[in-house]
């Protein structure tokens, strides 16, 4: 039933049962719906003063067609509060671009699976942190499977994907533990992308966000009649991709009895759907995730010991974000040339007074959280450099560093002014004098030859730039 004192969702789209489909996930989740087939009906309802403001309005962007952009900002102009949720095609990353650009919040693509319905409404309901700007993306752009993708030289991290380059030759099950946004999956698909069982079938499924009957259907498949709704057979993963691999996300929020069942279907090699009479042999690869440790699940007695221990066969840990913060140069620069490719956006640089806010912020959405703001950025940004003014809710949390301070993180020379231009060559170069005479404590020897020039080259130049007191 519709929560009664949840915020209102606002469902626009022709297809009656995918609206259905959507606002039951949405009720579960403690919002109220309500659902229309036209976009003229919504803002005959926006326009209605007497009518419950909805907190968000998903809407089907096919209905609109090309007055898609022109529905979104009529929606803002009588309902600035309302977070605009858009409904798009699989790869469409131009229409993402432009719906962002025009207001919208976030892009379903559809089929919308719950967990990413779950994200968008949850972000929408956000506060500080995990709003705005810094509010993470239910859909990102689709992962490079590749363990080079995987960017940072963070010792743990570096560890972390040498034990699962290893284990993807492996045939055992593996298990990835991180916390949200870390990388997990991007992860579990490149180890299946690595391993021999890669032209194998390969299946996603999240327990996050889902009803008990809804993952017992996917795993286990069930019989015609099973349960009340089962109107049709149901061939469960577990069964189906025999020979292939099960990327099991969130497994830490799997109901104990599926976790009884999974582990005896593990162990025996047999898997039996809901309300059968007979079973079916498999040998299915799991590499599953989890967002919380499995150790302290089993011991308050939240995850079945037996079946820890045999996903467990590999343990790989990823750090969070904020302990690998060395990394964050590195992870911008390739998101923004990944951000660079996709249609209706160019190639951004990252001026050295926006990396220096990425650099002081503890992102606690991570990986993730960090390539939504960056592509947030750039979507909005019309200069070639993000700078601090490109991360306006990100300064006021953090505060803008000094200039002296941005010469002591990232590359420690200042590159671009504050309105994203490139500084003066001389200025560059009298900055990096300043830091070679620092570095060398005044050695003006050492200075010259670390720098390639001679003493009466250097000496020249401090003269010329105007460099007092350097020996």
């Amino acid at each position: 039933m519709p929560s009664q004192t949840g915020p209102l969702l606002m469902l626009v789209d022709s297809d009656g049962e995918r609206m259905r489909s959507m606002a039951a996930g949405a009720q579960r989740h403690g919002w109220q719906t309500i659902c229309l087939d036209t976009q003229a009906e919504a803002l005959e309802r926006l326009a209605c003063a007497d009518e419950v403001r909805p907190g968000a309005i998903l809407f089907n962007a096919a209905i609109a067609a090309s007055d898609a952009l022109q529905f979104i900002a009529q929606c803002k102009a009588r309902s600035p509060e309302c977070d605009i949720l858009v409904l798009t095609a699989p790869a469409v990353s131009l229409q993402f671009v432009e719906a962002v650009r025009a207001g919208a919040s976030d892009c379903l693509v559809a089929p919308v699976a719950p967990e990413n319905l779950a994200a968008a409404l949850s972000a929408c309901t956000a506060d500080g942190e995990l709003s705005g700007e810094l509010q993470p993306f239910a859909h990102t752009p689709s992962p490079v499977l590749e363990f080079d993708a995987m960017v940072g030289t963070d010792g743990p991290f570096r560890t972390a994907l040498a034990r699962a380059a290893t284990a993807s030759r492996g045939q055992g099950h593996v298990l990835v533990e991180g916390e949200s946004g870390t990388g997990k999956d991007m992860l579990m698909l490149a180890m299946h992308h690595a391993s021999g069982r890669a032209r194998s079938a390969m299946a996603r499924i999240n327990c996050r966000h889902q009803a008990e009957t809804g993952i017992e259907s996917r795993l286990f498949g069930h019989e015609k009649g099973a349960f009340p709704g089962a109107f049709d057979r149901q061939e469960g993963a577990l069964a189906r991709l025999d020979g292939g691999t099960i990327l099991l996300g969130n497994i830490d929020q799997l109901p104990l009895a599926l976790q009884e069942r999974l582990d005896e279907a593990l162990e025996t090699g047999i898997v039996r759907p809901t309300g059968a009479s007979h079973g079916f042999r498999t040998d299915v690869r799991i590499i599953a995730a989890s967002d919380r440790p499995l150790q302290f699940l089993v011991q308050d007695g939240l995850f079945l010991p037996k079946l820890a221990e045999r996903i467990s066969g590999t343990r790989i840990a990823l750090p969070p974000l904020r302990e690998r913060a060395g990394d964050i140069p590195a992870l911008t620069r390739y998101f923004l040339s990944r951000i660079g490719e996709m249609d209706g956006l160019k190639h951004h640089s990252i001026a050295d007074s926006g990396l220096a806010l990425l650099e002081a912020y503890d992102w606690p959405g991570n990986v993730r959280q960090l390539q939504s703001t960056l592509l947030r950025a750039a979507i909005h940004e019309q200069r070639e450099a993000l700078t601090a003014h490109s991360f306006p809710q990100l300064a006021k949390l953090v505060g803008t560093a000094s200039r002296a301070d941005q010469r002591t993180r990232g590359l420690g020379v200042l590159l671009y002014e504050d309105d994203g231009n490139i500084r003066p060559l001389e200025e560059i170069e009298a900055d990096i004098i300043r830091l070679a005479i620092g570095h060398y404590r005044g050695k003006m020897t050492e200075v010259a030859r670390r720098l390639g020039i001679g003493r009466s080259t250097l000496y020249r130049k401090l003269n010329e730039l105007g460099i007092d007191n350097a020996a």
